[in-house]
């Protein structure tokens, strides 16, 4: 094997410059035994850079290459060319890496570092992986959805088609024993290796902006500690403001830089490399820095305690990245940079009293999943296993996307043009509209919008100008800027970005056409029309500002809307709010070209609909458009066939307390939800009110066979169909695991009440029961096999609350003497024995005369 220690820098001692050195052989050690591994080492230890190399001579390698993960670009290029250089290497030779839009590998590469996106199509296109013998999946504590994804397709194919595959997951913050129980991996720690850091909070004073505290931090902090300082900002928009307030007052002798994702490469790695003059520096960095890559001599760390990290934006269909508080995992590992060197210092810009969450939330339970949903509908399998189990709701409506876009059959399988869309490696809302163009200039066009949406908005709004929520406008300004007169309220900055983008879509879709010049608001709109089906709008009959959109909403336009008058629009942003939605963005569309590419989507039909005014079904002679209704006339019938449907429509819209809930339904409903949290591996179905909305379709409407109105659903029809969903056997579990009564030592039974707390979480189960009917009892009963211990609330002879307990055996140890002094004396015909241990229980006062 390869002397992995002549691999790394040497110490003038002679002593390996990397922690993670003396534990490699273990590394190795462990793949030779077992397939899996995760791994935690700390910032700084190499595992990024040592691991991959260390691997290249292990005997189950042989000739086939090894492939590393690297959420961010700004680190796959530098651990590869970190890689690179201590082989004497050139990148693009042993070591290469790919990301989006930029490939540097050759036939001899053996270490490939890649981005979340290229994984995951490498593995669909060929999931044998069969010149692959391992794949690292490092900073895996970041929970990218890409990553997460990956390592479940990873894992697949490791079980059915490749069981010599190894899999190694990296992290320095991660929840490892969690991960290496759902891998079934082995767990190694690594030592990591840094000096002190002292950590200072500086919180903002009174209106004191983020960039001018930022700025009197560093200043403060360069003239009294030693060595460069490193700032962790959310975004390129609070990097440029902390840039201009530090350029007017920094010493000359400071150096100025910046580091982000979307920094040219040379810019990355003059930032990434020593200065070569000597002079301090001030690195202005989002969270690109936290982990992966290496700033040399940062001594100072300013932490703003904030990154951007995407959720699911509804207002645009997207997941947008959004400013929050990052986790304390994450402010540790910020923390740390400063210690890398030499002892240093962290100045946290929040107060010491603000609380962090102690670790990252997983991407897959925050953002949008259409682009999961195809992934897995593309592997054939929906059911895959992830570290965390993506939200039910949240897939359900990523497929219901899915099928608007043709990419998805009924069956949920999918389709040649759901494939197609896949391999353009983008959002699916973002890949049917690249593919919907009749020919070369209207997809060029596509490309344009698809820059746009993706971007920031590159308009200023001007006081005393009508709103621009017009997409025309925005292409215009793109179109204007590509022949040198960009409008006075556009961004320069923000268009050239788009412009760039647009150019590498027209390269992906192997485009040779030109960028339009001029093209007709509604030809935006007929191509935005295939990015948000689920969007379109059509006019109010009765109101010139309203819209009726296809997923059933709608939407309202702004007085002063450039969009106003138009018959059909699409909207590409929508502000969600109680009543209707507003429309932020959108454009017109030709109903000639909705006809021509959509005619299914366009019925005439007889319906049965709930009305809520009259509270009753009526009949209808309807014209739709998907979920709009253009034209609707009574016609006196009301269709059997169809009013199961409409009356659970009904319930979707006036909710669960309509139906007869008997009594002890409820308490059904709270225990089935809290065995199925309690023992989540008997896999009991979510009854919560949200998942019974959802579903009712399944569970509610065959019970509305035959009617005609709410009110003539009977309890016990109703309560067959609420509990249908358990057969005989997981009946008997739930009876035997949440049972509804309990045999107290008095003889009597006993009711326990169940309860789920708002959040979804159940409470503990309570049993009230007098206080003399547990004489004799010494330890607290129990449900879901002894998982649970019950609360117990003792009352009194009169039914009255004396204590609240899990712990009986230390209520009668320590708590009931000072009761029983006190109840003697109120209840002396009940008794009240000095040892309750031995006591006999009794549901009765003591027996006349005694």
């Amino acid at each position: 094997m390869r002397d992995v220690v002549s691999l790394c820098a040497v110490t003038p001692t002679g002593s390996p410059a990397f922690p993670i050195t003396p534990m490699l052989p273990e590394i190795l050690g462990s793949l030779a035994d077992h397939p899996r591994l995760v791994l935690e080492a700390p910032p700084g230890a190499g595992k990024t850079t040592q691991v991959p190399l260390a691997l290249l001579d292990a005997d189950w390698l042989g000739t086939r290459r090894i492939v590393m993960l690297e959420p961010r670009r700004v680190a796959a290029r530098s651990a590869a060319s970190f890689m690179a250089r201590q082989l004497g290497d050139d990148v693009g030779g042993t070591v290469g890496y790919r990301i989006r839009f930029e490939s540097r590998i050759s036939a001899r590469t053996r270490i490939e570092v890649v981005t979340e996106g290229i994984l995951t199509r490498m593995l669909q296109d060929d999931p044998e992986l069969s010149d692959v013998g391992a794949l690292l999946f490092d900073e895996f504590h970041e929970r990218h959805l890409a990553g997460d994804l990956g390592l479940a397709l990873a894992r697949d194919v490791q079980a059915g088609l490749r069981e010599d595959l190894r899999l190694v997951v990296m992290s320095a913050t991660l929840d490892g024993a969690r991960i290496a129980q759902w891998l079934d991996a082995p767990r190694l720690s690594s030592a990591g290796r840094s000096y002190p850091v002292e950590v200072s909070h500086v919180p903002p004073k009174r209106d004191e902006t983020l960039e001018h505290q930022v700025r009197r931090v560093v200043l403060d902090a360069l003239a009294t500690q030693p060595g460069d300082a490193l700032v962790f900002l959310p975004g390129q928009r609070e990097i440029a403001r902390a840039r201009a307030q530090l350029d007017a007052t920094l010493p000359g002798e400071v150096e100025l830089l910046v580091l982000h994702g979307e920094l040219p490469v040379e810019a990355q790695t003059h930032v990434l490399q020593p200065a070569g003059d000597g002079r301090r520096r001030v690195v202005l960095a989002t969270n690109v820095a936290e982990s992966s890559v290496t700033l040399p001599g940062v001594r100072i760390v300013v932490d703003s305690g904030q990154a951007r990290e995407p959720r699911f934006d509804p207002n645009s269909g997207f997941s947008r990245l959004e400013t929050v508080a990052i986790s304390q995992a994450s402010a540790d590992q910020r923390a740390g940079r400063a210690g890398r060197v030499a002892p240093g210092v962290a100045l946290r810009l929040w107060p010491e009293s603000q609380r962090l969450e102690p670790q990252r939330r997983p991407e897959i339970a925050q953002v949008d999943l259409a682009a999961l949903a195809l992934e897995l509908a593309a592997w054939g399998d929906t059911a895959l296993a992830f570290p965390d189990t993506p939200p039910a709701g949240a897939m359900g409506a990523a497929q219901d996307l899915l099928r608007r876009l043709d990419a998805l059959d009924a069956r949920g399988a999918i389709t040649p043009t759901g494939r197609r869309m896949l391999a353009l490696g983008t959002h699916p809302r973002l890949a049917a509209m690249l593919l919907a163009g009749n020919d070369a200039d209207e997809r060029a066009l596509a490309c344009d919008l698809c820059a746009l949406l993706e971007a920031r908005d590159p308009l200023r709004p001007l006081p005393g100008a009508p709103r621009s929520d017009g997409v025309a406008a925005r292409w215009q300004a793109l179109a204007a800027f590509r022949s040198g007169r960009a409008p006075a309220d556009a961004q320069r900055g923000a268009l050239a970005a788009i412009d760039t983008a647009a150019r590498q879509w027209r390269r992906r879709l192997k485009l040779d056409a030109s960028p339009q010049t001029s093209a007709p608001a509604h030809l935006l709109g007929d191509l935005l029309a295939h990015a948000f089906p689920d969007r379109i709008g059509h006019r109010h009959a009765r109101d010139a500002s309203r819209y009726t959109l296809s997923n059933g909403r709608m939407a309202r336009l702004f007085d002063d809307s450039s969009l106003r008058g138009e018959a059909w629009i699409v909207a590409s942003e929508l502000r969600y709010e109680a009543r209707d939605a507003l429309l932020l963005r959108g454009a017109p569309v030709d109903e000639a070209r909705l006809r021509a590419q959509w005619p299914d989507r366009f019925s005439d039909a007889d319906e049965t609909r709930w009305d809520a005014e009259r509270r009753a079904l009526v009949g209808e002679r309807v014209r739709r458009f998907d979920g709009i209704v253009l034209d609707a006339r009574a016609n006196g019938r009301v269709d059997p066939a169809q009013a199961a449907q409409a009356l659970s429509d009904a319930v979707g819209v006036l909710g669960l307390a309509v139906l007869p809930w008997r009594d002890g339904l409820r308490q059904w409903q709270a225990r089935v939800q809290a065995v199925r949290a309690w023992m989540p591996e008997l896999g009991l179905p979510d009854v919560s009110d949200d998942a019974l909305l959802a579903t009712r379709d399944t569970w509610l409407r065959p019970a509305f066979a035959g009617l005609t109105r709410l009110d003539a659903l009977g309890a016990d029809t109703f309560a067959d169909a609420l509990q249908g969903g358990l057969d005989w056997t997981r009946r008997q579990q739930l009876d035997r695991l949440a049972p509804v009564r309990i045999t107290v030592p008095s003889g009597m039974a006993r009711a326990i009440e169940y309860a789920i707390e708002a959040d979804g979480t159940p409470a503990p189960p309570v049993l009230a029961v007098k206080l003399q009917e547990l004489f004799g009892l010494t330890t607290t009963p129990t449900v879901a096999d002894g998982r649970v211990p019950l609360m117990i609330h003792l009352l009194s002879p009169a039914g009255r609350p004396l204590q609240v307990t899990r712990d009986l055996a230390g209520f009668w140890e320590r708590t009931y003497p000072e009761v029983r002094k006190e109840m003697k004396g109120r209840y002396p015909k009940h008794p009240w024995p000095e040892d309750p241990w031995n006591a006999p229980a009794t549901h009765r006062a003591k027996p006349r005369g005694t």
